[in-house]
C-alpha cells in the first residue's frame, strides 16, 4: 500500500481524527435531546457529522418541526459535551506516533476543521499539541466548509504547498468530498460514519487508524 507521489505536507481534520470527540458530540446531543424531553437516535446525528452548525441546525427544525427550541438545544448539547470533555479528551490511535514522524521528516502539516478556533486551541492545549501543527484553518477562517475544498486549500496556501502534493488525512465524508475536490491525496480514516462505494471511489485509502498513515510515510521514504 503505497501513495502515488511522497507528500510535501499533511492536513488533518480535528474531530473524530486526532481526538475521539465525535462520539462525545452524540453522546452530548442525544442527552441534550432527552433533558428536554425529545427522541433523537445516532442514525439523525451521524448524517450530521462534518456539516457545519447552520446546516445542522436547519436538519433539526426540518425533524422537529418550526417551534423546536434549537438553540437551546444546542446550548445544552455544548454543556454535556464539555463536562464530558472535562472528563476525558481522548486521543485517536498513532496521533503522537505520526506527529513524531512528520517531526523526523520535517513535514509542514495544517488541521482544517469546521469547529471554531478556541475549540481547536482548547484540545490541542489539552494534550500539549499546540506547537505540532504549523497552521490552523478552523470555521471563522472559512465562508465555505466543507464538503467545499475551501479549507483545505487554504490549508496549502498557508503552508505553501500545492494541494496535490498534499496528503489529507479525515473520517468523515464531507471532509473526503472536500479534501478530494481540493485535488489532494486523501485517506480515510473512518470514524462514526461506515465505509460507502463514494469514499472508496474518492481516497486512495481506507486505513484503521493514524498508525497504518505511518506507515505508510515509512514505507515510501526515499533512502537516506
Amino acid at each position: 500500500m503505497r501513495l502515488p507521489r511522497h507528500p510535501a505536507a499533511v492536513v488533518f481534520d480535528m474531530d473524530g481524527l486526532l481526538f475521539d470527540t465525535e462520539r462525545l458530540y452524540e453522546e452530548a446531543a442525544l442527552a441534550a435531546a432527552a433533558e428536554l424531553g425529545h427522541e433523537m437516535d445516532s442514525a439523525f446525528f451521524r448524517s450530521t457529522v462534518g456539516f457545519p452548525w447552520l446546516v445542522t441546525r436547519n436538519r433539526l427544525i426540518e425533524l422537529y418541526g418550526p417551534t423546536f427550541a434549537v438553540d437551546e438545544l444546542r446550548n445544552v448539547a455544548r454543556r454535556i459535551f464539555q463536562e464530558k470533555v472535562d472528563r476525558e479528551l481522548p486521543l485517536k490511535p498513532g496521533v503522537v506516533e505520526l506527529l513524531g514522524l512528520l517531526d523526523q521528516l520535517a513535514m509542514p502539516r495544517a488541521i482544517a476543521t469546521t469547529s471554531s478556533r478556541a475549540t481547536v486551541e482548547h484540545h490541542l492545549g489539552a494534550h500539549g499539541l499546540a506547537g505540532r501543527f504549523h497552521h490552523v484553518v478552523a470555521h471563522d477562517d472559512c465562508e465555505r466548509h466543507k464538503p467545499d475544498p475551501d479549507p483545505f486549500l487554504k490549508a496549502a496556501a498557508l503552508l505553501g504547498v500545492r494541494p496535490e502534493h498534499c496528503l489529507a488525512l479525515e473520517d468523515s465524508y464531507n471532509g473526503v468530498r472536500a479534501a478530494s475536490a481540493a485535488g489532494m491525496m486523501t485517506v480515510m480514516i473512518p470514524d462514526l460514519l461506515p465505509v460507502t462505494l463514494e469514499m472508496e471511489a474518492l481516497c486512495l485509502h481506507i486505513v484503521g487508524d493514524l498508525n497504518v498513515v505511518r506507515r505508510l510515510f515509512e514505507e515510501g521514504r526515499p533512502p537516506s
